[in-house]
């Protein structure tokens, strides 16, 4: 795709067979995006091919076009705005930094055991996210990688996501209503899933009417997503109380937070063992400001935004190795986009973020580079750059509301394992994208560690 469009100024129109009735059009020009996600938004939707593809989310606010989104827009982004937010997210940080990543790494250090990075990150983003949006930490991210049921069926459900993309409709919904293949799978997945999620819904419930805290991590956190969502409800929303409402959200979030920050981190290690400058530049940074050669958990928000070079580095990452490669949507009504192409309701329209972060026009000739200096101010800051050229986080009324929380969290997990691990990365092994909604490496990435102190 990325080539593709490099020989063809950056948009390509893709005229299919009658018989599917579609057209696609795919683009990676910067005015294509700016007018699909900001100044036309209103007309390029999610479309009823997408809702479909995702209806195991029910209620979801994930799922809703602009008109139903708008209605939830203002509450789902001032949780992210809540002062016992910003307080409570240091505190998971360090817990499930402490009790589940540091430990698992002593161990295999001790042991000189081999560990599939994206393993790792995939169980401590479940287990931060499950006690940010719960408040119940899940703990898969221990010695041993204990059995989860909630982590193999969110694999399943994503597998099956992927399949619904690809095959036609009518394909995978033959196989739901025969139950077979993935399919089978991601319906016995999201039985699983549900039952969690209402049990973690019910127990929130019980806890919010007795006003009591839940005990067992009262001191982790004492402000989460169902807390925020129930305490909401009984000012007047009765809606948000609603056990199918809270599941298929708190489902969205848990989606969310794992995958997309797990994957990159993923690469970042990755990138950083191919590039040793890069990675002595990180090291130097986090030197001169924690000057103590000690062990260190890193947590706090003030200490995490003296790092700057490690964000240039993040950012770096996800210019290459974006979470979501392309983004989909389909137009309401015929329109004309800037590079003159004509679009009408039965065009699919596709934004390939992938091949984005790899023009030479947005990034200059060395687009191919690791480069993390291209993103730092002159005045020592992060360099903003329009949504339009990087796409990683959403534009316009789509725009992730978690992006902060997103990079504090990786952050700190990447300086906590840079200063009191060494990292090495096997070699021979196979890296490529897996095939899936999401650019995780398809055969995780297998490392060795070792303690610095």
């Amino acid at each position: 795709m990325t080539q593709i469009l490099a020989e063809n100024k950056g948009t390509v129109m893709f005229k299919t067979s009658w018989f599917t009735k579609t057209d696609i059009l795919l683009t990676s020009d910067p005015n294509n995006v700016q007018h699909v996600m900001n100044s036309n938004f209103s007309i390029y939707q999610r479309g009823s091919e997408f809702r479909n593809v995702f209806d195991f989310l029910g209620e979801a606010v994930f799922i809703k076009d602009l008109d139903e989104w708008r209605e939830e827009k203002k509450f789902t982004h001032s949780f992210y705005k809540e002062n016992d937010f910003q307080k409570s997210t240091p505190k998971i940080i360090y817990h499930t930094l402490e009790k589940g990543l540091i430990p698992v790494l002593d161990h295999i250090s001790h042991q000189n055991g081999v560990l599939d990075l994206q393993s790792l990150f995939n169980r401590y983003m479940l287990d931060s996210t499950c006690i940010m949006a719960t408040g119940f930490d899940l703990g898969s991210l221990r010695v041993g990688f204990p059995k989860c049921p909630l982590l193999v069926a969110m694999d399943d459900i994503a597998e099956a996501i992927f399949r619904r993309h690809i095959l036609p409709e009518r394909v995978w919904k033959l196989q739901r209503w025969l139950r077979v293949g993935k399919e089978k799978k991601m319906a016995e997945a999201c039985t699983i899933f549900n039952q969690i999620l209402e049990d973690y819904v019910s127990e929130k419930s019980k806890l919010s009417a007795n006003n009591n805290n839940n005990q067992e991590n009262e001191d982790i956190t004492n402000f989460d997503v169902l807390k925020f969502y129930l305490s909401e409800a009984t000012g007047g929303s009765g809606k948000h109380a609603e056990k199918t409402f809270l599941a298929a959200n708190i489902m969205t979030l848990l989606f969310a937070g794992k995958d997309t920050s797990a994957a990159l981190l993923t690469w970042f290690f990755y990138l950083i063992s191919e590039n040793p400058l890069a990675q002595n530049k990180i090291l130097e940074e986090i030197r001169q400001n924690f000057p103590k050669p000690q062990k260190h958990i890193f947590s706090k928000t003030e200490e995490l935004g003296k790092l700057v070079y490690l964000q240039s580095a993040l950012c770096e990452t996800l210019r290459l190795f974006p979470t979501a490669p392309v983004i989909i949507r389909d137009p309401t009504q015929e329109d004309v986009l800037p590079s003159g192409h004509q679009v009408y309701r039965n065009t699919k329209v596709i934004l390939c973020t992938y091949a984005m972060g790899r023009m030479n026009e947005i990034w200059g000739e060395d687009f191919g580079e690791f480069k993390p200096e291209r993103w730092m101010s002159e005045k020592g800051g992060i360099r903003h750059v329009a949504s339009s050229s990087f796409l990683a986080f959403g534009a316009g009324p789509w725009a992730c509301p978690g992006r902060e929380l997103a990079f504090t969290r990786m952050k700190a997990v990447a300086a906590t394992i840079l200063h009191n691990f060494n990292v090495h990365v096997l070699e021979g092994q196979i890296i490529s994208p897996s095939v899936s909604a999401l650019l995780t490496m398809r055969h995780g990435l297998n490392v060795t560690v070792s303690n610095r102190y």
